[in-house]
């Protein structure tokens, strides 16, 4: 029997192409090569014999990085050719004012062009339930199939090595785009600190100074300049983890303001600063905390996110406090509801009315019983450790590719 022939496209090395394209269909073509050929591209020639040979082409965003116009000509011809093409999507095509690259978006109408994509292929893979509802539901589109994101526990980034502290440890790992996310703890975080001064710390990973504003002077003229540290997004989270900078010594604050990723003595400090890492290291953070963070804001596009946060501070067997709200709902389950305890529970959820009184009572009650933090984390270990393996989410890849080539 010959082998199967896929070629993969990601859209980045870098971020959501990780876990959405690189690390399966690489573990694919290592694991199966009795029964699999993988090749993984992020730029293919824009002509046909780039595609010879293949059974299927599978994508996240584009094939080709040239025009929209190119892409949707290459799913044409792939189909005429027999070749099966799928379209992978993890995030909703359009987002809401409070996302920083909403007007943007607009601007380039790439909702509108990764609609048309999402109608042209054969096949759309996702996320989550939820979000291959929304897909069907919107677009019409049947053919969907949900490959969720998985990790590979044998990366060393997910090897657990935690670090030691006296103090009850939150932490809060992710990206420039929430804001909106991170205000819903400010009251929790603000009253945490003065409950609790030198038996907490909250830890902030991911921080980033990159990145450029644009500036339009008196004559119109439009330039690009560097961000300067105060203007950026992680300036405004760190005053969040920090009661705006109130529960540092002035020494701390001083060294935290020069912006400058230098040695500092700040183990047993309220707050530590961890600067960002790279997309093949980023997890490390989880060792520094004791407990994850993972508030999210009520909004459509967010309900069809990926619980990423929830299957990673698993693999790390870290205690979770998230929002009551999809998709984290999809896998956890609340250890105390309305003042009762419940043993089934994997993680303390706040119910988005409550955001200014729960964060803190849960944090309290992390606190004051240090033990249900070790319980709460191997209970959302048993939770996620064979659902979002890399080697099941792959083994699910293998079977539906066979199943639709001898279709």
């Amino acid at each position: 029997m010959s082998k199967l022939r896929i070629l993969a496209i990601p859209s980045d090395a870098h971020g959501v192409g990780k876990f959405r394209m690189m690390d399966p269909y690489k573990y694919i073509g290592d694991n199966h090569m009795d029964e699999f050929h993988v090749d993984i591209s992020y730029n293919v020639d824009n002509n046909n014999e780039a595609f010879s040979n293949y059974d299927v082409v599978v994508f996240h965003s584009f094939i080709h990085q040239t025009t929209h116009e190119d892409n949707v000509n290459r799913i044409k011809w792939l189909k005429t050719q027999g070749i099966k093409v799928m379209m992978d999507i993890d995030d909703l095509w359009f987002v809401d004012q409070r996302h920083p690259m909403y007007h943007q978006i607009k601007i380039s109408k790439l909702g509108e062009k990764k609609m048309e994509l999402l109608k042209l292929v054969d096949y759309v893979s996702t996320t989550t339930s939820i979000f291959a509802k929304t897909i069907k539901e919107r677009l019409g589109v049947k053919n969907i199939v949900i490959f969720p994101n998985a990790v590979n526990d044998e990366e060393q980034q997910f090897k657990l090595n935690p670090t030691k502290s006296d103090k009850v440890r939150f932490g809060w790992l992710g990206g420039s785009s929430h804001l909106h996310d991170i205000e819903l703890m400010g009251n929790g975080i603000s009253a945490t600190h003065n409950l609790f001064k030198d038996k907490v710390q909250f830890v902030l990973c991911g921080f980033d100074l990159r990145g450029n504003v644009m500036e339009m002077d008196e004559k119109g003229n439009r330039r690009n300049r560097p961000i300067k540290p105060h203007e950026t997004v992680w300036f405004k989270y760190e005053k969040f983890f920090t009661d705006d900078y109130k529960v540092l010594s002035e020494e701390y604050k001083s060294h935290l303001n020069t912006f400058m990723e230098i040695p500092y003595d700040d183990e047993n400090e309220p707050y530590r600063r961890r600067w960002t890492k790279e997309i093949n290291s980023y997890a490390t953070n989880y060792n520094t905390f004791d407990v994850s963070l993972a508030p999210l804001f009520e909004s459509v596009f967010n309900g069809n996110k990926s619980q990423l946060k929830v299957i990673e501070a698993g693999f790390h067997k870290k205690a979770i406090i998230a929002s009551d709200t999809d998709p984290y709902t999809l896998d956890l389950i609340s250890a105390v509801d309305e003042g009762k305890f419940n043993d089934k529970g994997n993680s303390l959820l706040v119910n988005p009315r409550r955001n200014h009184k729960d964060w803190a009572k849960h944090m309290k009650r992390l606190i004051e019983n240090p033990n249900m933090i070790l319980d709460l984390g191997e209970r959302l270990y048993e939770t996620v450790k064979d659902t979002y393996s890399l080697k099941k989410v792959s083994q699910d890849r293998v079977e539906f590719f066979k199943s639709i080539i001898n279709k």
